[in-house]
């Protein structure tokens, strides 16, 4: 119970601190099964039993035309939490161009538009996607490394083009928090397992953030409050 609470205390943080949740949101929840949106599913579930809880979410699945069906044993969690799930059919590898690779960045960005048009067909405001602090945290080195630019995915995002927000309430919530707790609810284990992943980039990350921190929490917050603490003084300025 304690773990659980300390997750949740983490969730509460970011959703107080980014206004990630406001009255009357009706927010569509990106469900792939695995760990961490289920945590965050989880999360709402609990949340919308509590007092003056005024927002409406829903959990979309986005089954793609090669991935294994939605796993049954999260599906019957969710029935559990009373969740509204919704499942969308998309063709994904058949959008390939002749001359692209099929890939994860690829499927993950058809996903995305996905969960965009049926949000915006149906009346969301918000999608919510379950990236956590490790997830921010290795996009970040990754940017740097192999793009030479500081940036990575921000707990909240506005679309200039759309009227939806992104929102990331795991921000706060380091990985071996929600593998512990998925552990102890018993939805631990399900990942992608299609044929074409190609997560080298992310993997090393991955082990570089590993030996940076040597997963101590703690430093891992700090690397996420240095991305709100920059010293624009002491940073190289643009030539250009």
């Amino acid at each position: 119970m304690q773990k659980t609470n300390s997750l949740n205390s983490r969730i509460d943080k970011a959703i107080f601190e980014y206004k990630l949740l406001e009255d009357g949101d009706k927010i569509l929840i990106g469900a792939s099964g695995g760990k961490d949106s289920t945590a965050l599913i989880e999360y709402f579930s609990n949340r919308k039993k509590r007092k003056n809880a005024n927002f409406e979410f829903t959990a979309l699945y986005i089954q793609s035309d090669f991935a294994p069906p939605f796993p049954a044993k999260v599906l019957e969690l969710y029935k559990e939490w009373n969740v509204n799930f919704v499942t969308v059919n998309a063709d994904i590898l058949n959008r390939v161009h002749k001359d692209q690779k099929m890939s994860c960045y690829w499927c993950s960005t058809q996903r995305r538009y996905e969960l965009m048009k049926y949000a915006m067909k149906n009346g969301y405001n918000k999608i919510a996607l379950g990236h956590h602090l490790d997830d921010i945290l290795e996009t970040l080195l990754m940017n740097m490394l192999n793009k030479g630019e500081l940036c990575t995915m921000p707990p909240i995002l506005q679309y200039e083009k759309y009227p939806l927000q992104i929102i990331r309430p795991l921000c706060y919530v380091p990985e071996e928090r929600i593998i512990l707790h998925a552990q102890e609810v018993g939805y631990a284990g399900y990942t992608c397992t299609c044929n074409y992943q190609d997560n080298s980039a992310r993997k090393s990350a991955r082990k570089k953030l590993e030996e940076l921190t040597g997963g101590d929490e703690g430093k891992k917050d700090r690397m996420f409050a240095a991305l709100k603490n920059i010293k624009f003084d002491y940073l190289p300025k643009s030539c250009e």
